[in-house]
């Protein structure tokens, strides 16, 4: 076997790897729950804070869903909920029909080795002290590879799959720039051919010219491995150009879903017009126009609405309307495989052609 030799699943995970019928989930999380008890005050008094409420959403497999929202919408916590990386308080997430919430010893093993992540930190996520081949080989040893030639050969072979020269194998990750290093974060998380890859704003730390590269590398990866994404994200110029779904995250719930075309062509949560009011466009001028015609969420982040729905206190819509006050809004359809927790869909309208044109 050499470096150029095709990557073959691992033992544990080939077991497990089946074909599967076009349009059948991978994943499916239903009813993902997770709760943080939170001190503050002069006291310590601690206060449940709801991280996640009731989160459900599915993702076919060989395709992306996109997880987005501003900072501390639940993204990050969903995203380690699903794999385990912490415990959650209520729900499932059945890979391939089983709950990995309910596995345990050798088959949550099995399943680790199917669902592998890529942080959001190149610089934190590597131990500087290990070469990179070491680095790559490790989820080899912890998975059951005891020969070291073939840990060798599978670590050199992936790091040139991810476009790094086999002969820099045996140098530390200090030695690598930021672009570099998040390619080895994606060798080492590929090379046991996982199934589902969760990678959790893995672009973010990035400069702009590097970003596209990874992210054309990560599309060209899931083509040639059928991967399945999971992508943690708060860009949506990034979210459009790599996810097939999107599903849009507030305080803990998810507010809207859809297609990704049409989600942008035609959101119909208030929350996911802001988001995209938020993000920038080539013309200065058109934006502001865009911002001025629209308007924006009332500014305060921090609001409570102690009943009803979540945005309430922020909204133009719904702000004054008892309805938004007194009832919770579910997920209900709104299109074809479009969904969205409003009770009032579509009134806070996205822009014109010309907006929608313009964005990245």
């Amino acid at each position: 076997m050499n470096a150029d030799t095709p990557l073959t699943p691992t033992a544990s995970a080939a077991t497990d790897t089946a074909p599967r019928p076009d349009g059948v989930p991978l994943l499916k999380v239903t009813g993902l729950t997770k709760t943080f008890a939170a001190s503050g005050g002069l006291r310590k008094r601690t206060a449940a804070v709801k991280a996640l409420a009731d989160v459900s959403f599915t993702i076919e497999r060989g395709k992306t869903l996109g997880l987005v929202g501003e900072s501390g919408s639940g993204k990050s916590t969903a995203a380690t909920c699903v794999l385990r990386l912490q415990d959650s308080d209520a729900g499932t997430v059945e890979l391939d029909g089983e709950d990995v919430l309910k596995a345990s010893g050798a088959r949550l093993r099995k399943l680790r080795a199917r669902m592998q992540m890529v942080f959001q930190d190149p610089y934190g996520s590597l131990d500087p002290r290990f070469s990179i081949r070491a680095l790559i080989e490790e989820p080899l040893l912890v998975h059951g590879v005891k020969d070291p030639e073939e840990r060798r050969e599978r670590a050199l072979a992936m790091l040139e799959r991810v476009g790094l020269r086999p002969e820099l194998a045996e140098r530390n990750a200090h030695a690598f720039s930021g672009g570099q290093r998040q390619r080895i974060a994606i060798a080492r998380a590929l090379v046991l051919n996982p199934d589902l890859v969760v990678l959790d704003e893995p672009v973010t730390a990035l400069d702009v010219s590097v970003q596209a590269q990874v992210l054309n590398l990560l599309r060209e990866l899931q083509t040639t491995f059928d991967l399945t994404y999971l992508f943690i994200v708060h860009d949506l110029a990034v979210a459009k150009h790599i996810c097939d779904r999107i599903a849009v995250m507030y305080r803990g719930e998810i507010v809207e879903i859809a297609d990704s075309e049409a989600l942008f062509e035609s959101p119909q949560h208030p929350y996911t017009v802001s988001l995209l009011l938020a993000a920038p466009v080539p013309d200065p001028e058109l934006m502001q126009t865009a911002r001025s015609t629209l308007g924006q969420l009332i500014d305060d982040p921090s609001a409570a609405t102690p009943m009803g729905c979540p945005l309430r206190a922020r909204c133009p819509v719904g702000h004054d309307r008892p309805l938004c006050g007194e009832v919770a809004p579910k997920l209900t359809p709104v299109g074809p495989r479009h969904e969205a927790a409003c009770h009032f869909p579509g009134e806070m309208a996205w822009g014109d052609d010309n907006t929608r044109k313009e964005m990245p």
